[in-house]
């Protein structure tokens, strides 16, 4: 049996919710003479190794930026090659039962054709019980739609008469969004070197510690994963306090 890994810093300063811009496919790919659709595989088999070595550090959850709402703008044919890459992963994570991770859509599964919706249907409801590690895969995803969404949802209730405006808080809100079953985001991580949330999980990450770096996501293995949170636990985190 392989050994696991062991997390880069001790249990009580490592984040509890990771996010992942997947940056840098493309030009991963042009570096190389390949096509961009190349690069999206590369990337795709950099994400499977990234979440089983998380999930054997005890990271608890961790959130992917798959695919943009945005992203619908791209040429048809990568749009297509993304897609059919989902498909594949979607099938292929029953094999990989072992990590005991839950998979958590977020955004909107209605924007997909009628077989890739079912698969995220499916691999959510097959999954539902693991415990381990809680894996968000924001596909089809926009933060300003989804807490445009979670308002939508709240003025309904109120125009019904089933909710009072003076009881929206902050959590209420937080349960409407779609990460309801998931905590604000520690670490924020962006390979590819921009740096800008690019319409990420803005309501999450509040409070979130943010780690930029230039390798391209393709390479951004868990050596580099363990360097943002060896980043991180060097930090201080005041929340607005001193």
């Amino acid at each position: 049996m392989a050994k696991k890994h062991e997390a880069p810093v001790p249990k009580d300063m490592m984040p509890r919710h990771i996010a992942i811009i997947m940056d840098g496919n493309g030009r991963w790919a042009k570096k190389r003479g390949m096509p961009r659709t190349y690069g999206h595989v590369q990337g795709a088999l950099a994400f499977r190794k990234l979440l089983r070595y998380a999930n054997e550090i005890g990271v608890e959850y961790m959130s992917f930026y798959a695919f943009s709402t945005e992203n619908w703008k791209r040429p048809d044919d990568e749009v297509h090659a993304l897609m059919d890459l989902m498909r594949k992963y979607l099938k292929e994570a029953y094999d990989h039962f072992d990590l005991r991770t839950r998979f958590v859509l977020l955004g909107d599964e209605d924007g997909f054709e009628s077989d890739l919706r079912q698969q995220f249907i499916d691999i959510q409801k097959d999954t539902d019980d693991f415990e381990r590690m809680t894996a968000g895969i924001a596909a089809n995803y926009g933060s300003r739609n989804e807490i445009t969404s979670a308002c939508k949802k709240l003025a309904a209730l109120v125009k019904e008469g089933k909710l009072q405006p003076e009881d929206i808080t902050e959590e209420l809100i937080s349960q409407n969004l779609y990460t309801k079953d998931m905590p604000d985001v520690d670490l924020m991580i962006r390979p590819g070197g921009e740096q800008r949330l690019s319409n990420f999980l803005l309501w999450q990450c509040a409070y979130a510690e943010f780690y930029f770096c230039d390798t391209l996501f393709p390479d951004f293995d868990s050596k580099e994963l363990d360097k943002a949170i060896v980043e991180f636990a060097r930090r201080t985190r005041r929340f607005g306090g001193l």
